[in-house]
C-alpha cells in the first residue's frame, strides 16, 4: 500500500527517467505491477513459485531457453544458468497482464545449487539480456545491505518506520539523514585519510562516537588535522 501511495504522488514525476522499480515476492501482484506501468516505469520483482502456481503451470513439461556463463572467483568456479519464458500470464482471468519470467541458479564445482531465484518483469527478456536482468533483480540485496541496513544498525540511527507524522520535522530529520549517509559515501570513495581512518576506529558507530567526542572536546584547524587525529592518534595543532 505504501508503494501504490509512493507511485500515485511521485510516479510521473520520475516516469521521465524511465526507471525500472525493483522488489521482493510481496510486489509482483498485478496491481502494483499494473500501477509502475501506469506511472512510466518498468519492474523487476521476485516470483516465488510458491505464491505463482499460474506461472509454474507454464513452466511445466517444456524445454525453457537456457544460458549458463562460467564465473571465477578467487580459485573457485561456479555455473551460473540463467532460464526464461516470455509472455505468460501474472495470475488468472481474462484480464491478467502477461510478464517475462527469468531465473538464475548459481551451481558450485560439485553440482550444488547454492544459490537460486525467479522474477517477473515487464522487460524483454532473451539470451542478451537475461544475464543483466537477473544482475539488476539480485542487486536489490545489495540496496538493501549496503544501505538500509547500514542507516538501521550501523550509527545512523534510522528506524525501519522514522515516522513521518502530519508535519515537517521528521522528515526534515530523515533528509539530513540520507544527506549525510551520501557525504560518508562520497567519502568513502574519495577520501583515503576518510577511509584509513574508518579502517582504524572499525565499526561506524564507534567512529561516529568518536568523531562526537573529540569535536565537543577539541578545535580542529582543518578537516585534515580531524582525521589525522582520528586515524593516528596525533594531536591537532595548538590554536595561535
Amino acid at each position: 500500500m505504501a508503494a501504490k501511495r509512493w507511485l500515485a504522488c511521485h510516479g510521473q514525476r520520475y516516469g521521465a527517467l524511465d526507471p525500472v522499480y525493483l522488489g521482493d515476492d510481496l510486489f509482483s501482484r498485478q496491481p502494483l505491477c499494473q500501477a509502475v506501468r501506469d506511472a512510466g516505469g518498468h519492474f523487476i520483482f521476485v516470483c516465488k513459485p510458491s505464491s505463482h502456481p499460474l506461472i509454474q503451470e507454464y513452466l511445466s513439461g517444456i524445454d525453457l531457453p537456457t544460458l549458463e556463463q562460467t564465473v571465477k572467483r578467487g580459485k573457485q568456479r561456479f555455473v551460473h544458468r540463467y532460464r526464461w519464458l516470455r509472455d505468460v500470464p501474472l495470475r488468472d482471468g481474462s484480464d491478467a497482464m502477461t510478464v517475462n519470467w527469468l531465473e538464475i541458479q548459481i551451481i558450485n564445482a560439485k553440482g550444488e545449487t547454492t544459490y537460486r531465484n525467479s522474477f517477473v518483469t515487464d522487460l524483454p527478456v532473451g539470451p542478451d539480456t537475461v544475464v543483466e536482468l537477473a544482475t539488476c533483480g539480485r542487486a536489490r540485496w545489495k540496496i538493501e545491505n549496503e544501505t538500509f541496513n547500514v542507516l538501521k544498525t550501523n550509527g545512523y540511527n534510522l528506524e525501519h518506520s522514522f515516522g513521518h507524522g502530519k508535519h515537517n520535522l521528521a522528515a526534515i530529520l530523515v533528509s539530513l539523514n540520507l544527506l549525510a549517509f551520501a557525504i560518508h559515501t562520497v567519502c568513502d570513495i574519495g577520501d583515503e585519510l576518510w577511509r584509513t581512518a574508518r579502517t582504524k576506529l572499525g565499526p561506524r558507530y564507534n567512529f561516529f562516537n568518536k568523531l562526537a567526542a573529540i569535536t565537543t572536546y577539541l578545535i580542529f584547524p582543518s578537516w585534515e588535522d580531524l582525521l589525522l587525529t582520528l586515524a593516528f592518534a596525533k594531536p591537532p595543532p595548538i590554536p595561535p
